[in-house]
């Protein structure tokens, strides 16, 4: 008999919805364990960070927060965010944090259209669409770089200057992985997200170091398409896209365009990935901490149990993750929705249809 693989994990629910998606995804994890004949199990350790934390503290996470967590093989994260909270405070605090410093800096984003879900775009009711959003997650327009200054000057003087940083490491190792990624997709396409006519410098740089990394990849189709034309082509054109490659705000706004069109955001599964393997990986839902409905019972779990699934995929259980998708769409596709797709699902509701998919 095999020796039982046994993941250790970091929960962090912080804010919100969050802690309810992430409690929903740990019990169909467990329950997709426990179904494993002992081939894997899960060992959590629960972080009470947040903004709750923050409000006892004045700290996001604890001062040795990232030592705690790098010896984990994985990151399950909820949502960061609440209203007493400044955003830039929250995001930079705890979920930036962690990504920049563990150099998580290749984020996935797959849109998927799931069955039973009603898509606004018309042309998902014929057409098979299906695309994945890589994201540059290190630099880029979030570096952090700028301040302001001149407030001295009296009200209206103050200045702020924010700058992008686009360097070549970072532009070759993000744009790689996406033709790396291509090649394992049906359709080996990638499409390069730009704005090199008005930024000169970093966007062009960007450009160049897809031409030179696509002269290396003859198989794959490639095509480089402005932002603002790229946000029409999701919207007309979608059947065109497989692996559609941006820096950091633009892929973090298209990535949201691609799963309101899919259905919601609370459908969107993400990965945040150090592909070199020298720190945990950290998976969590595209969706915000939902203030609005918080405690409610009537989150979205879809994209934390999706985001899940990219975990699997992660930690090399392919298999496993096909039928944690499976199960997805097993359950959207019988009409266990919840309200954010039309539906009248609870959290609780979709959370044991999904465990019950895994059981048949």
């Amino acid at each position: 008999m095999s020796e039982t693989r046994t993941f250790r994990i970091a929960a962090i629910p912080a804010d919100g919805v969050g802690t309810e998606v992430v409690a929903a995804g740990r019990a169909v994890l467990d329950a997709l364990a426990a179904g494993s004949d002992g081939a894997f199990a899960f060992d959590w350790q629960e972080f009470d960070w947040g903004c709750e934390y923050y409000a006892r503290t004045g700290k996001m996470m604890a001062d040795d927060g990232l030592d705690q967590l790098k010896d984990f093989d994985a990151i399950y994260f909820g949502a960061v965010g609440w209203p007493s909270v400044p955003d830039d405070v929250s995001l930079w605090g705890l979920r930036l944090k962690i990504c920049q410093n563990f150099d998580q800096w290749a984020n996935v984003r797959p849109v998927h259209f799931l069955p039973g879900v009603l898509s606004p775009l018309r042309k998902a009711d014929d057409t098979e669409l299906d695309w994945v959003v890589v994201r540059e997650n290190s630099e880029g327009e979030y570096a952090g770089l700028g301040g302001r200054n001149l407030s001295g000057r009296g009200p209206g003087g103050e200045v702020a200057v924010q700058s992008s940083l686009f360097t070549e490491v970072g532009c070759e190792r993000i744009i790689r992985f996406a033709f790396d990624l291509a090649r394992t997709r049906t359709r080996r396409k990638v499409s390069s997200v730009t704005k090199s006519n008005a930024q000169q410098y970093g966007m062009v740089l960007w450009d160049d170091v897809f031409k030179r990394v696509a002269a290396e990849y003859p198989d794959v189709e490639t095509e480089s398409v402005l932002v603002d034309a790229m946000s029409a082509k999701f919207v007309l054109k979608p059947e065109d896209l497989s692996v559609v490659v941006a820096s950091n705000l633009n892929a973090d706004i298209l990535s949201d365009l691609g799963s309101a069109l899919a259905g919601s955001l609370g459908l969107a599964a993400s990965a945040n990935l150090n592909p070199e393997r020298r720190f945990p990986s950290m998976f969590e839902p595209v969706h915000g901490s939902a203030p609005d409905i918080a405690g409610q019972g009537l989150a979205n779990p879809i994209g934390a149990v999706g985001s899940a699934a990219l975990m699997l995929e992660h930690f090399g259980l392919p298999d496993q993750s096909a039928r944690l998708n499976k199960a997805i769409e097993t359950v959207t596709g019988a009409g266990t929705l919840t309200r954010d797709v039309g539906g009248t699902a609870t959290t609780e509701d979709v959370t044991k249809a999904l465990i019950d998919a895994l059981a048949n």
